[in-house]
């Protein structure tokens, strides 16, 4: 009987092996050694909150990666957009993560549901025709994705 279990031992013991390995070579053909890390953050809220958390999770990463080694993009579409706003109570932190590299970009459908121009927003931030389709198209193309 000991024979038996450790036979069974033994495969399961490579079966769980084999599905690692399965499980993360995909991982390593998105993500080849030595590139860039890519991660897109999502905020659809008009909460301070949970936009001053999406901006230290991009800070956090920028401190922890390397600011060189890390692409962050953060879209903003539905309520979330009002923190883009010229008069926005996150403005000065937006401004900042700009200058430190990091993408800020408003979805200009919700822009036009909102009546908002560009004048309207904070200067630099940039443009995309649909917030949802620019998280969809970077993580098709590999990027992490985190919604705070």
């Amino acid at each position: 009987m000991n024979f038996g279990c450790n036979r069974l031992k033994t495969l399961a013991a490579a079966a769980l092996a084999l599905l690692l390995v399965i499980g993360i070579l995909p991982v390593q053909a998105q993500q080849p050694s030595g590139s860039k890390s890519r991660v897109v953050l999502q905020v659809s809220d008009g909460d301070a909150a949970k936009w001053n958390l999406a901006l230290n999770n991009a800070r956090n990463l920028q401190a922890d990666l390397g600011a060189g080694n890390v692409d962050i993009e953060i879209v903003a579409y539905g309520p979330g957009i009002g923190m883009l706003k010229a008069d926005s109570a996150v403005g000065v932190r937006v401004g900042e993560a700009l200058a430190s590299g990091v993408k800020v970009v408003a979805c200009e459908n919700t822009m036009r549901g909102q009546k908002l121009t560009k004048p309207d927003m904070l200067p630099d931030v940039g443009y995309v025709s649909a917030g949802v389709v620019e998280i969809m198209q970077k993580q098709q193309q590999g990027w992490a994705y985190i919604r705070p």
